[in-house]
């Protein structure tokens, strides 16, 4: 690579020296993840069964090295949330994710994990797991087929081919904070409002002007 940088035959401006380094060290960093992402084996509704037919012989998973599904969050970079997410199951989700290692992503799979499906702002259904967690891949269907799957697959991987070790979050100096988890009573609280609730208890207690 320094043989490359210091070629006369093609000069490279001193300012871009280092930044040719950083782009080669992320072709080779980023063919080595996207080659080796590991799905958490969870499923949570009739999506998962599209998961374990995409996971099968038939489709041959493992040409994009993600055959290989973990059952530890510890182990994995990828959550592929397949299914109704239930205000009861959040919580559990949220807790998965924080204990998953950076780089870390997260992919919709069907109506129900992308914005509710059907059972959108049912009382008992979270409208979209992305309301709690960031999402980088969405995968529409009610189900979505096993190419379909594979078709968010690739996207992930075209996600990871475009990031740069500069650039990601994840290389920055200090961990990175942990998404508060959802506190489940007779309805879901996310801790992210507490501030904003209490602004709207305190205005609705203080006495109105007219009175």
């Amino acid at each position: 690579m320094t043989d490359e940088i210091n070629n006369p035959d093609i000069p490279v401006p001193e300012e871009l020296k280092g930044q040719v380094a950083i782009t080669t060290l992320d072709k080779i960093y980023n063919w080595g993840r996207r080659s080796s992402v590991w799905p958490m084996m969870f499923g949570l509704a009739c999506c998962a069964i599209e998961m374990i037919c995409t996971a099968a012989s038939r489709y041959d998973l493992s040409r994009f090295g993600m055959e290989v599904m973990r059952p530890s969050p510890r182990q994995t970079d990828l959550m592929i949330v397949s299914g109704t997410v239930t205000k009861k199951m959040i919580p559990q989700i949220v807790r998965l994710f924080n204990q998953m290692p950076e780089p870390r992503y997260v992919m919709a799979m069907g109506a129900c994990a992308s914005g509710g499906g059907p059972f959108k702002e049912g009382y008992n259904v979270v409208s979209g797991v992305d309301t709690y967690i960031p999402v980088d891949v969405y995968v529409p269907g009610c189900p979505p087929t096993p190419q379909a799957l594979l078709h968010g697959l690739m996207k992930l991987q075209q996600k990871i081919d475009n990031e740069s070790i500069s650039t990601s979050p994840w290389y920055s100096q200090g961990a990175s904070e942990a998404i508060p988890i959802p506190i489940l009573g007779p309805d879901l609280i996310d801790p992210r409002d507490f501030d904003r609730i209490a602004a709207r208890r305190k205005a609705a207690a203080e006495p109105s002007p007219e009175a």
